[in-house]
């Protein structure tokens, strides 16, 4: 006779600030479109509407409120890992900011997206992958953002 015992471990996403996971995705990215808007307007106004056939012709405001959808989106994920890492600190949440902002940047900007918009045939199609480091620049512009106004928002 044997006797088997099993824990099961389960991390609590609840616990993260949703509210000021939208705020500060909303809020990055923002702040990181106006950045993209000034070094690479294409990228706004035609590689991320075409994303959902909403280009061409260059839609750059189409562009922002898709880019912004995503950031709010994004910003909720980031409040549930602060809730399952237990972040609470500035500098913790600051810190997850610069972490989410280079996973998001490889997942979705560097891997994702190039294959996502020559799956839908768009004329601005990036290789795969698409490392490009202004990309980076942007993608941690968001997550500072993200992280610094999740602190604002979480606090009050």
């Amino acid at each position: 006779m044997s006797t088997n015992t099993s824990t099961t471990r389960h991390a609590d996403v609840s616990i993260g600030n949703w509210k000021a996971g939208v705020g500060g995705g909303i809020a990055g990215a923002l702040v990181m479109g106006a950045l993209v808007l000034a070094m690479n307007p294409p990228t706004l106004a035609v590689a991320i509407p075409s994303l959902y056939a909403l280009a061409p012709p260059p839609n750059p405001g189409l562009g922002m409120v898709v880019h912004v959808s995503h950031g709010a989106i994004l910003g909720v994920v980031f409040a549930g890992l602060a809730g399952a890492f237990d972040l609470d600190s500035t500098g913790e949440l600051l810190g997850l900011g610069v972490a989410w902002g280079v996973v998001t940047w490889v997942g979705l900007a560097a891997l994702l997206m190039p294959v996502w918009l020559s799956a839908v045939g768009s004329p601005a199609s990036p290789p795969f992958p698409n490392f490009a480091i202004p990309s980076l620049l942007w993608h941690l512009v968001y997550g500072v953002v993200l992280g610094g106004v999740y602190v604002v928002v979480d606090a009050s």
